[in-house]
């Protein structure tokens, strides 16, 4: 992205001014495996919670971030989610972020941009009737 988008937009990726404050407010903790950054406050006033917040690698899209930083970025355990996961089961699928609205969304049979095409009725379907 050049120099003055980065200025002037918000909603691909973090602008100047969020990666300025961040370096410098924000301690950098992990970055999960899609490039996602994640930081926490350098300095926390008494009473208050820790700030955490993601800065999106490509476009900002809640979706994208997987459950285990989803968890910790609205404080339900303090530990990073490297410290605590369990070891990854052979049959578990990488974390992937929600497609509706890209060219990678589910189309079903029948859908307008498939052609708009269905299998025909089997016959084992009546419509209901008000009269019966």
């Amino acid at each position: 992205m050049s120099f003055l988008g980065k200025i002037f937009t918000w909603w691909d990726g973090a602008t100047i001014g969020t990666l300025l404050w961040s370096g410098r407010n924000g301690e950098h903790v992990g970055t999960d495996a899609q490039g996602n950054r994640y930081f926490r406050s350098k300095s926390v006033k008494d009473g208050q919670r820790e700030r955490r917040w993601v800065i999106y690698e490509g476009a900002n899209d809640a979706s994208r971030v997987p459950s285990e930083w989803h968890g910790w970025l609205h404080g339900s355990y303090d530990a990073l989610p490297e410290s605590h996961l369990a070891p990854a089961k052979i049959w578990e699928v990488d974390h992937t972020p929600n497609a509706t609205g890209t060219d990678t969304r589910y189309l079903p049979a029948g859908a307008l941009d498939r052609g708009g095409r269905r299998a025909a009725a089997t016959g084992d379907y009546e419509a209901w009737s008000p009269d019966a």
